[in-house]
């Protein structure tokens, strides 16, 4: 019961992490703007630190055979890819919401909020089936994830308001997605080393396809769209910045 218990409100106080835009509520709606495009930058390196760094190393690591995990990767891309594309598509839910001149991209914000939800997933399994170990083992699993998540729900608020969301809807989007936390850790918690065995040769590649896709084909392109040589410089540092935490997050591992 112990353990039911510490996960359960490890998962908790790491989810309250999503709520870190309640920081913008203070500045005006054009600053918070300008403030999500330079959050892009940042999550771009952040997605692609964490799918490089941290989640296809252990995809790998964890595999008896590799050429599953490198297909559970690309799966995950191509899941993402097909995703966006119903979403965009003329019968699809957001196409109504869609213009291609216009600001807003839905299609962005909700792509990235099932990343994230099933990333959020896994770091539940991690917290709790730690704690299934031992208390040190998961508060020390507690730690690495919340310093993990900081840099990942900037990133993702970021990405929300850039898709045209309001930050009271992004920080609420955010918050949803975050909870999803509690059903990984209730799913460790019942399942026990089932659930283990899915996380690793599932949905831990397949996360790293997803974030790679949001990366690449979708926060890259809209970099693309300033031209001047201050941006360049901006967004490789921002960029450069997100790899450099997710790098340094391995300490903590």
């Amino acid at each position: 019961m112990t353990s039911w218990i510490s996960s359960l409100v490890s998962v908790g106080v790491v989810s309250l992490v999503s709520l870190v835009g309640l920081l913008t509520l203070s500045l005006n709606e054009a600053r918070t703007r300008r403030l999500a495009a330079l959050l892009v930058s940042f999550a771009v390196g952040a997605l692609l630190g964490d799918a490089f760094i941290h989640l296809i190393p252990q995809t790998f690591q964890q595999a008896t055979v590799t050429l599953w995990s490198s297909l559970s990767i690309l799966g995950g891309m191509l899941l993402f890819f097909v995703v966006e594309k119903l979403l965009r598509h003329e019968h699809g839910l957001l196409h109504r919401y869609h213009h291609p001149e216009a600001r807003t991209r839905p299609e962005l914000a909700a792509v990235n909020v099932l990343g994230d939800a099933i990333h959020n997933f896994i770091d539940g399994v991690l917290i709790a089936g730690s704690y299934l170990v031992s208390p040190a083992l998961g508060l020390a699993t507690t730690v690495a994830v919340l310093f993990h998540e900081i840099p990942q729900e900037l990133g993702d608020f970021g990405i929300l308001i850039h898709s045209g969301l309001s930050v009271r809807q992004a920080i609420l989007l955010n918050l949803a997605s975050a909870s999803v936390a509690v059903l990984g850790a209730l799913a460790a918690l019942l399942l026990g080393t089932i659930s283990g065995s899915v996380v690793t040769t599932v949905l831990i590649p397949v996360t790293a396809g997803g974030f790679v896709y949001i990366a690449a084909a979708d926060l890259i392109p809209e970099l693309q769209h300033d031209r001047s040589g201050r941006g360049l410089f901006v967004q490789v540092g921002l960029i450069s910045l997100g790899m450099g935490v997710m790098g340094l997050l391995t300490i903590l591992e």
